[in-house]
């Protein structure tokens, strides 16, 4: 009741279409991509074609210009309630696709953004490095003028959507200290090459990948930005997308506990229900009362970030209030479930093991607790 008024008609008319669009095309795809262990790209030109990424995007190049974070957030909370994890709409439309909004030249929006919102060119983003994990100074691949052109070498690793992106932002040091460049780098371009796709804990249809880039020679056209002005891009996009984490845990968190519900109601012990244990009910209650409070702050967060108050502090906070949540709702959902929350073929199951890396990904959770500590001056 307490988000009443919070989502109006065309909110909830774009909730419709994506509830259609994953009975349609989403669930029925779901076993082929947990047996390959990947999402097929096909599913991305079907959503594309029914208006459903980057729908912030200008309609100049072919978005609905809704510059409403709450229809991104519709589109995770219905893959949270469908347990789809490995359709990597939030990475691709809530946070990489908006760096090419953002700092894009017109030639790069037409080109690159154009293809995000038709489903026609995935994106992804390389900062993630072999030994610099949260540090984002810390990166050692290089890019190095020649002429009209940059050289980028080096390796990235964890990479989300590493396999089935057509386009990485690459992120290369290009001088001392924090002179970090913004690279495009398409698939295809010679001395790019892909590395194994990761095997994960969770995730599992949700390709990661290592990226190896040798003597790969960009335009000087196909930068982000300025050359030397990388990391203070990623610092200002860092906040909507540690926003985005948060909104993918606590819908994880709804969609738990409504799986949980149903569950102890069904499934007996010592002759009666689980839910008429009083320990149950009480856990169950306690879990509630922590998730619409947590719900009710994210909420707040995306009203902010809507209106430009989002501060990075706010999003830090959000991200490891949700996320830490996420670990124990999931945790405490699956003891509830016994040795059925164990088997695969119940989604509690891979929530447990999705969830995991939410309080690692996008800046762990300690790192939260510096960014939240630096802001109280302590």
């Amino acid at each position: 009741m307490i988000r009443d008024g919070y989502f109006d008609e065309d909110h909830e008319a774009y909730r419709t279409a994506w509830r259609d669009f994953i009975e349609h095309e989403v669930l029925p795809r779901q076993a082929a991509w947990e047996q390959d262990g990947i999402v097929g790209k096909d599913v991305w030109r079907l959503a594309g074609r029914q208006n459903l990424l980057c729908p912030w995007a200008d309609s100049a190049y072919g978005g609905l210009g809704l510059s409403d974070l709450r229809y991104e957030q519709i589109m995770i909370e219905e893959l949270a309630f469908a347990a789809e994890s490995g359709f990597a709409v939030p990475l691709h439309s809530g946070i990489v696709a908006p760096y090419l909004a953002a700092f894009g030249t017109e030639a790069q929006k037409s080109r690159h953004l154009t293809r995000a919102v038709t489903g026609e060119g995935l994106v992804a983003i390389a900062i993630t490095e072999p030994g610099t994990g949260s540090d984002v100074a810390g990166i050692r691949t290089s890019a190095t003028r020649d002429g009209d052109e940059w050289v980028i070498n080096g390796a990235k690793t964890f990479i989300s959507s590493g396999i089935n992106a057509d386009l990485v932002i690459v992120a290369a040091r290009t001088g001392e200290g924090r002179s970090i460049g913004l690279f495009l780098v398409e698939s295809g371009t010679p001395g790019f090459r892909r590395g194994r796709k990761l095997d994960k804990l969770g995730l599992r249809t949700w390709d990661t990948a290592e990226l190896f880039f040798d003597d790969v020679r960009v335009p000087a056209a196909n930068v982000l930005g300025e050359p030397d002005q990388g990391f203070v891009l990623m610092m200002r996009q860092f906040a909507l997308e540690r926003l985005i984490v948060a909104l993918g845990a606590v819908a994880d968190c709804q969609a738990a506990l409504r799986e949980t519900i149903a569950y102890v109601k069904e499934r007996t012990a010592f002759g009666r229900p689980l839910a008429k244990f009083q320990d149950t009910r009480f856990r169950l209650a306690a879990m509630r009362a922590r998730i619409s409070s947590a719900q009710a702050f994210v909420d707040a967060c995306v009203l902010a970030h809507n209106s430009g108050r989002l501060t990075a502090d706010e999003a830090a906070e959000a991200k490891l209030v949700a996320t830490e949540l996420q670990g124990e709702v999931v945790d405490d959902c699956l003891q509830m479930f016994g040795g059925y929350g164990y088997m695969r073929e119940y989604p509690i199951c891979r929530r447990y093991a999705d969830a995991r890396i939410q309080r690692i990904y996008g800046g762990t959770s300690e790192i939260m607790k510096e960014i939240i500590s630096r802001s109280m001056n302590l």
